[in-house]
């Protein structure tokens, strides 16, 4: 078991173990951080030794470290793997999350495995496979709204847990389904090296070629904000809820952090559910996910397809607007006035600022120097770095935003949280001495004695006053005192530096039990005899790409598997990313939308439309029936080229279902 179903879980990201510390301190019951390799973010991999202090300061407060394990692996990268899953067990780790089920083959530790959002979880049928072959947690797909998580919920085990993300970037396709990034560049999303084309501009085509977007962001989502959702995903069954963001900085891992912990606390504080880890936060600071980047938010299709989820102005983000160009000093002058909408409002030098051009492209204002012409009014006069000349559109009652506060910046680089461990005290008189007895709030003791001579005080009130506060300091450790007991037979003077020995002592017991009494989370048993996979033939959007994967699914009744799209097999056309979005809907252009509207009834058909960018070309296609949009296209030349250089010079294992083309089979193939 990963959870208990009362107990809800905030999970973290960390780029690296300086950041998952503090999203600890931020009140993170758990981290997911890459290991040393096969991350689904390939620069963020973390040497062993930076784990393992993340590791020990996480389960100080009974938080979890989670180890990112999930790329697809071909056969030579398998033992690797497996070394490296040693590894972060010995080392501490808590659970790897996992992709590739050729893993599961494999002699893994007894760790726990969480089933990735990369294998694409969007039915029961999937989520309850991946429960009986031995997944404790999973990460259905974010496309999902409340029923369809809902669904999945009663097809599982309540040991089984449902995590969700809950806040950060979205790709616009369904984790696990997008080739885009691989057929054009050669760099594998499944690999862990996205290109982001889903982020570049647009024009978009109809059947007869007409315009009907022009370098539009119409593959860019907003990013993700479920804020106002936490109660209604629980209500659906999801108890794990995840932070995108293991390439984020660690101002946003600390408010974003601790913005999730302030809401979750409030659902915990009446009463029904409780912590995953212990410890109460507070902090310095009120977070707020608007100063982070983001592309403006969505609560994308939880609660039903809604017609606003894209950043198709810009993929950058536009920050909150603060006010309006009132003066543009004259031609030579290096400056410009704004007054702000709310008078109260503070510009610092090195803030940013933006604004939308008349293309509706966003344009950024780095401040060199802010000066405040007029507090009352609220004019501030902005000293842009760059010449004004070189701001497009730049023109008076132009609506500014501001996107970085250095303000705000500043404080979070500060130490900005503390997380305590409620503890009640006991202290009391022995025969030789003095025992402090410490019960923390998960019911673990720490015990110490000391001998010292019993010497009565004299002014009684003093002494008590004293033994309270020398005892109740804590301010250097990870505890906090609910309540001091004195059980003395009189009042006695104890010398402040016995009291302080006494009160280290029994923190180290408290700390020793605390660690001795984590248990390591148990791995699932998978179900005997092996449970058939929902499908008997994969095409290569199941992703498979060696032959250990290959043998699993052979395994679990799978009769025809074909290999995953890095393999290079599929050179012809074919869906390079399958989304939820859906550009015809954005564009209300679905024949859907249409439905019932006099004049417009039976005249729009879901026709494929085509985007260029460049010389790319691809081309959309709607499935109407499950509501879904495939980005169709083909791998380029020079990725096929490239890799068959890469053959040439250094043969590769990996699973293929074909013959290379002109030649048997290698060994390299088999």
């Amino acid at each position: 078991m990963s959870l208990l179903p009362h107990q809800l879980e905030l999970l973290a990201p960390a780029r690296n173990a300086d950041i998952g510390i503090e999203a600890i301190n931020h009140g993170a019951d758990a981290v997911y951080i890459g290991g040393p390799a096969f991350g689904a973010r390939a620069t963020a991999g973390n040497a062993l030794a930076d784990l393992e202090r993340l590791i020990a300061h996480a389960h100080r407060f009974h938080s979890r470290i989670f180890i990112t394990l999930n790329t697809i692996l071909r056969d030579d990268e398998l033992e690797d793997a497996r070394r490296m899953a040693w590894q972060v067990y010995e080392a501490g780790a808590d659970a790897l999350i996992v992709q590739d089920m050729g893993l599961l083959q494999l002699d893994l530790p007894p760790i726990q495995l969480h089933a990735s959002t990369q294998t694409d979880i969007r039915t029961p049928e999937k989520a309850r496979f991946l429960q009986d072959v031995g997944f404790s947690q999973i990460v259905p797909a974010r496309e999902l709204d409340l029923a369809q998580i809902a669904a999945i919920r009663d097809a599982l085990q309540p040991s089984t847990t449902i995590e969700f993300f809950v806040h950060g970037a979205l790709c616009v396709a369904y984790s696990g389904q997008c080739f885009i990034s691989h057929a054009h560049t050669g760099r594998s999303a499944n690999r862990g090296d996205c290109n982001q084309a889903c982020r570049l501009p647009y024009e978009v085509l109809d059947a007869q070629g007409r315009i009907l977007a022009h370098e539009k962001h119409v593959l860019s989502m907003k990013d993700n904000n479920q804020s106002n959702n936490l109660r209604a995903l629980i209500s659906a069954g999801v108890r794990s809820f995840k932070i995108e963001g293991r390439y984020k900085d660690m101002g946003y891992v600390k408010n974003i952090t601790a913005h999730y912990r302030k809401l979750l606390d409030e659902i915990v504080e009446e009463g029904e559910f409780t912590r995953a880890a212990s410890g109460r936060t507070t902090f310095s600071f009120t977070p707020d996910p608007d100063q982070n980047f983001n592309r403006e938010f969505t609560d994308y299709f939880v609660q039903g397809r809604q017609i606003d989820i894209g950043a198709f102005d810009t993929p950058k983000t536009p920050g909150r607007a603060i006010g309006w160009v009132t003066q543009i000093g004259p031609a030579g002058d290096k400056w410009f006035e704004l007054e702000v909408s709310d008078k109260t409002t503070q510009l610092h030098n090195g803030d940013g600022l933006c604004y939308y051009d008349l293309q509706k492209e966003l344009v950024g204002i780095h401040v060199n120097r802010a000066e405040c012409v007029h507090a009352k009014k609220g004019i501030w006069r902005i000293f842009p770095k760059d010449a004004l000349t070189s701001f497009k559109d730049l023109r008076k009652g132009l609506e500014i935003n501001r996107n970085r506060d250095m303000a705000w910046n500043r404080t979070l680089e500060k130490k900005s949280s503390d997380r305590r461990i409620g503890l009640w005290a006991s202290f009391s008189e022995t025969p030789d001495g003095f025992a402090l007895t410490l019960t923390d709030e998960d019911g673990f003791t720490g015990h110490a004695h000391i001998a010292q001579p019993h010497q009565a005080a004299t002014d009684a009130a003093q002494a008590e006053a004293t033994l309270r506060e020398q005892l109740g300091r804590f301010g250097a450790t990870i505890f906090a005192a609910h309540d001091i007991a004195l059980q003395l037979s009189q009042p006695w003077f104890v010398p402040a530096s016995a009291l302080n020995q006494l009160r280290r002592d029994a923190v180290a017991a408290l700390e020793s039990a605390r660690a001795q009494g984590l248990a390591r989370l148990p791995r699932a048993t998978p179900v005997q005899p092996p449970v058939p996979f929902p499908e008997d033939t994969l095409t290569y959007l199941a992703n498979v790409f060696n032959h250990q994967a290959h043998d699993f699914y052979v395994k679990h009744g799978v009769k025809v598997i074909d290999a995953a799209y890095e393999s290079k097999e599929e050179e012809g056309e074919v869906s390079l990313m399958i989304t939820k979005h859906c550009v015809r809907f954005s564009m209300s252009l679905c024949p859907k939308q249409a439905k019932g509207v006099v004049g417009v009834k039976g005249t729009i058909k879901a026709e494929p439309l085509q985007l260029i960018n460049g010389k790319e070309k691809l081309k959309l296609v709607f499935d109407c029936k499950p509501c879904e949009m495939h980005v169709v296209g083909k791998m380029k030349k020079s990725v096929l080229h490239q890799h068959e250089r890469q053959m040439h010079e250094q043969p590769l294992q990996f699973y293929r279902t074909r013959p290379a083309k002109n030649k048997v089979a290698s060994s390299a193939d088999i």
